[in-house]
């Protein structure tokens, strides 16, 4: 059985992506920083639909908890299929009230460790292997009411195209998949019981909707599969048609 490794896969589009993989036939590690019965929660349903998964605490703003995660998948698994770097911290605030502690925050989970969790990996991921980062569609447009969150996202982008170009020779993957305003606990203060909000939002949207953590799944499991091996460092817009 392939394995895959899902950081933030408690809740959201995470927990959606460890939902799909599993069906796909994946051994899911569903990596959570907080919330452990919900992580369990993703494991039991898993299970329930017959498949298999295993739960891991760290929390990726912590070098140490990043370090003992990568070996944590070392002992379990030996061999790493699919690394879907999807765990990120957002706050929306724009350069007048962003903080030294947040932004540092920011950068901390959504960028390094991201780049040291995916470096300690690299020696487990067998040619063929993939790698897709969950970005955002705040690459493409300007965002001012989030620039600390973009500017993360940004630096993902770059990072997949170089590791894409080191990677290539061995079939190994590197792609992005930017979501667009998705129906998450995330979005949640903006998006649930606030008609004109989530109008707002869907307004957004070519497609005149909120989109939802299972489509986003959709996107990052083709990018996993066998089918788009010949697909790397570039970006699968999932953003509904945002802003055009």
């Amino acid at each position: 059985m392939k394995t895959a490794l899902v950081t933030g896969s408690s809740r959201g589009i995470g927990r959606a992506i460890a939902l799909r993989l599993a069906r796909d036939g994946f051994r899911v590690i569903v990596n959570y920083a907080a919330d452990e019965a919900a992580a369990k929660e993703v494991v039991r349903l898993v299970e329930e639909q017959g498949g298999s998964a295993l739960a891991v605490q760290a929390d990726l703003g912590d070098s140490a908890q990043v370090e003992a995660l990568a070996e944590r998948v070392k002992l379990e698994s030996g061999v790493l299929d699919v690394l879907v770097n999807n765990a990120g911290v957002a706050v929306h605030r724009p350069i007048e009230e962003e903080t030294p502690e947040s932004f540092d925050r920011h950068f901390a989970v959504n960028v390094k460790g991201l780049f040291f969790l995916t470096q300690r990996l690299l020696p487990l991921i067998p040619d063929g292997g993939r790698i897709v980062n969950v970005t955002s569609g705040v690459t493409r447009i300007a965002f001012p009411g989030a620039i600390a969150y973009s500017m993360t996202k940004g630096a993902v982008q770059t990072f997949t195209l170089a590791l894409a170009k080191q990677l290539g020779p061995r079939g190994i993957t590197v792609n992005n998949v930017a979501p667009g305003i998705i129906d998450t606990d995330m979005n949640a203060g903006f998006l649930r019981d606030n008609p004109e909000g989530r109008a707002n939002a869907a307004g957004y949207h070519a497609v005149g909707r909120i989109g939802r953590p299972e489509e986003i799944a959709d996107v990052v499991a083709f990018a996993a599969s066998p089918e788009a091996s010949f697909m790397t460092g570039t970006t699968l817009d999932a953003t509904g048609g945002g802003n055009l």
